[in-house]
């Protein structure tokens, strides 16, 4: 077991405790993981909008072009299990603060890149660094706030945080693109991590390891290679085919080797992922909500970026600043609905109402056109997405942590965050290849000039949101019938040294 010296995550502090640990400074702990979770979520969209002057800086090929994105996802998507696990056997501090310096150590080698192959590596090390900062800051939270009221307000502000990532993402890639240099994308998060790291340092409980299980490495490399493959077939199916032989060789195997991996974790003493943790119906429902949302929600922020600067003629960060209305109702909504309303009506109804919401919002995303103005066809339909997706995002995010062990909270936060990983990879890959094929049929009916591959290029959209439309009725179903309508219990707090 991993004991912590803190003097006050689950009691109150005592005089002499000092400040760092204390229960006084919970908040200010909060404000620290809130800044860390931000720079990780800000690297999923910030890069892809600096791509073009990247490329062009460097000469690299349009082919090339999906590397810088997809090292980070793989990376990143198949070493969150390990991460999670390393901060509960390790000590959450130790690997929040590895994680944030190797994050700020690649970010700065990725902005002073003078070739495609060391901005590839600087992106892998990202990936590698942010699956270490990521479920130790997620987890660091849910043994912090262990008082229903306080951790309901906790998770929603962590959650919306976690929900608007990408779209400020978005405005902030424009904005240092346009005014700076896309290197900038990069060397801002040495900012974000200076911070986060002075708050880790002063503030942070330190471990102490009283009795350490062993690592799980058998379950370790076969997972890692199941999410690896899974994560590189669908980034391989969106560039050729679903039918490509490497296509089909990468997702039947991850899926074999997930399948060996449930098997081993029946068989292992100190498993990797206790089945315990995913088998609850709270928890289960939880990873559900946030895999489904990652499908769902890639839709909206790329094909609705396509539609706004090549069908509207907004600049980058016009387009940036169009999604901010989706940021503040998801912000309004992650931080009202768990506090007021989870006491009230449970996590069951948020969360398949938040669904249902969202649905409303992409649904009116259909009606767009090429005539069709922000006021009337988008602004209303980013605000009704922002309200559903938001509140049901922070429920599932203290859902997925609910009534965990202590032991366990760094692989339980992981497994929130491979969801949320795996179903934007599912999401990019389905998604583009549909919005592909409208297209092309909507050009074999008609003469090919300007006007009608304009409209191709709405109808591909459309098409893609009627399916994230239907993907979001999908996780309102799921969610009426996995998650329980009982509030999600706390997780066990930090456990306190004995003076």
């Amino acid at each position: 077991m991993t004991t912590t010296l803190d003097r006050g995550a689950s009691a109150p502090a005592t005089p002499d405790s000092g400040r760092r640990g204390s229960h006084a400074l919970r908040w200010w702990v909060l404000a620290v993981l809130g800044v860390a979770q931000l720079m990780v979520v800000l690297d999923a969209t910030v890069v892809n909008i600096a791509l073009p002057a990247a490329q062009r800086d460097l000469g690299f090929s349009d082919g090339d072009r999906q590397w810088v994105v997809t090292g980070y996802a793989l990376a990143f998507g198949s070493l969150l299990l390990l991460g999670g696990r390393l901060s509960d056997l390790f000590g959450r501090r130790n690997t929040f603060i590895v994680g944030l310096v190797g994050f700020a150590v690649a970010s700065a080698v990725g902005g002073a890149a003078t070739s495609f192959e060391m901005l590839v590596a600087a992106r892998v090390g990202q990936g590698v660094f942010g699956a270490l900062l990521a479920p130790a800051a997620l987890s660091l939270l849910t043994v912090t706030f262990t008082e229903p009221g306080e951790r309901a307000k906790a998770f929603g502000i962590f959650g919306a945080v976690a929900g608007t990532g990408g779209a400020l993402g978005l405005l902030l890639g424009g904005m240092l693109t346009e005014w700076a240099s896309w290197r900038w994308v990069m060397f801002v998060n040495l900012v974000f991590a200076a911070v986060a790291l002075v708050g880790a340092v002063l503030l942070l409980a330190k471990h102490v390891v009283a009795e350490r299980p062993e690592l799980d490495i058998p379950g370790t490399v076969v997972v890692t290679a199941a999410l690896f493959g899974i994560v590189y077939g669908f980034s391989h199916a969106e560039s050729t085919s679903w039918t490509n032989s490497v296509t089909l060789s990468f997702l039947i195997g991850g899926a074999v080797l997930l399948a060996v991996f449930v098997w081993l974790e029946t068989r292992v003493a100190h498993p990797l992922l206790p089945l315990r943790i995913v088998l609850d119906r709270m928890r289960g429902g939880s990873y559900m909500t946030v895999f489904v949302m990652g499908i769902g929600m890639f839709a909206i922020f790329l094909f609705l970026t396509y539609y706004m600067q090549l069908s509207m003629g907004y600049s980058p960060i016009m387009t940036g600043l169009a999604f901010l209305p989706m940021v503040a109702a998801m912000v309004v909504s992650s931080t009202m609905a768990p506090p007021l309303l989870l006491p009230r009506v449970g996590p069951k109804v948020i969360v398949t109402a938040g669904f249902l919401i969202g649905a409303a919002g992409m649904g009116w995303l259909t009606r767009i056109g090429l005539e069709t103005g922000y006021a009337t066809h988008v602004l209303p339909a980013l605000i009704l997405m922002g309200l559903g997706l938001g509140g049901a995002m922070a429920t599932a995010f203290q859902g997925a942590t609910a009534g965990v062990q202590h032991e366990d909270a760094g692989v339980a936060s992981a497994m929130i965050n491979t969801s949320q990983q795996v179903g934007g990879s599912i999401g990019t890959a389905l998604l583009s290849t549909i919005a592909a094929s409208a297209a092309a049929d909507y050009l074999s009916t008609t003469r090919p000039d300007p006007l009608a591959v304009a409209q191709a290029q709405v109808e591909s959209y459309t098409t893609s949101f009627w399916w994230a439309t239907a993907i979001f009725v999908v996780g309102a179903v799921l969610a009426a019938v996995i998650i329980p309508n009982k509030a999600p219990a706390p997780a066990e707090g930090e456990l306190v040294l004995a003076h």
